[in-house]
């Protein structure tokens, strides 16, 4: 017999610790978004891992500005951005407070309220693709900006949480190349994601935006 998914809400000391660590140990986790309809439940399947100031890929490379204040903590909170002018990701925040770092959430599985999500990805061919790729994660789980800097780990009166789920076994996580980071940024190979998972997005190398003429 399977034993069902721990749904203890992950505690802050999960996050703070190296992205390196976090990420891979997210997997199999369950994320809950309580909307005025109802809860969403996703089953973490895919992330990638952001290191800050270390990272040419990430937000934060930089330096602190107005968009990515919130990677640098307080860990378990959540960073959502806004990006190609149509779509919004979200990532968790981990880390000692004042170094920038978080894992982008880039896939899962509905695990509850499918048919909220269902709602709001019209375009999905079926289940297994409602949350198949970051901006399809977070569409499907109703997260905007609004929702940027809220603490996953509270374990009530909050619209987002991070539950213990089940972790996923060593010999099951996989990692490879960022999807569509370009430049330094990209040689990483900082995705992971469960083996032979449906939800899993395809990978895809960063294809250069064309300039108009």
């Amino acid at each position: 017999m399977i034993a069902p998914p721990d749904r203890t809400p992950l505690p802050r000391e999960f996050f703070d610790r190296p992205v390196l660590e976090v990420a891979p140990d997210l997997l199999g986790r369950i994320l809950v978004r309580t909307t005025p309809d109802g809860p969403i439940a996703l089953r973490l399947t895919e992330v990638e891992a952001y290191d800050g100031p270390n990272d040419p890929g990430s937000h934060a490379y930089r330096g602190r500005t107005a968009r990515n204040g919130v990677m640098f903590g307080p860990p378990g909170h959540v960073y959502v951005y806004f990006t190609y002018g149509m779509w919004f990701c979200m990532n968790l925040v981990c880390g000692p407070e004042g170094k920038a770092s978080a894992v982008l959430l880039r896939a899962g599985e509905i695990v509850e309220g499918a048919e909220l999500a269902r709602k709001r990805r019209l375009s999905a061919r079926n289940d297994k693709e409602l949350a198949k790729g970051p901006a399809r994660l977070a569409t499907a789980l109703d997260v905007g900006r609004d929702l940027d800097g809220t603490d996953a780990c509270a374990s009530r009166d909050t619209p987002l949480r991070i539950l213990t789920g089940t972790a996923i076994a060593p010999d099951q996580v996989r990692n490879g190349p960022r999807t569509g980071v370009a430049g330094d940024g990209g040689v990483h190979p900082w995705r992971f994601w469960i083996a032979n998972d449906p939800t899993v997005s395809p990978y895809r190398a960063h294809v250069p935006r064309r300039r108009s003429s």
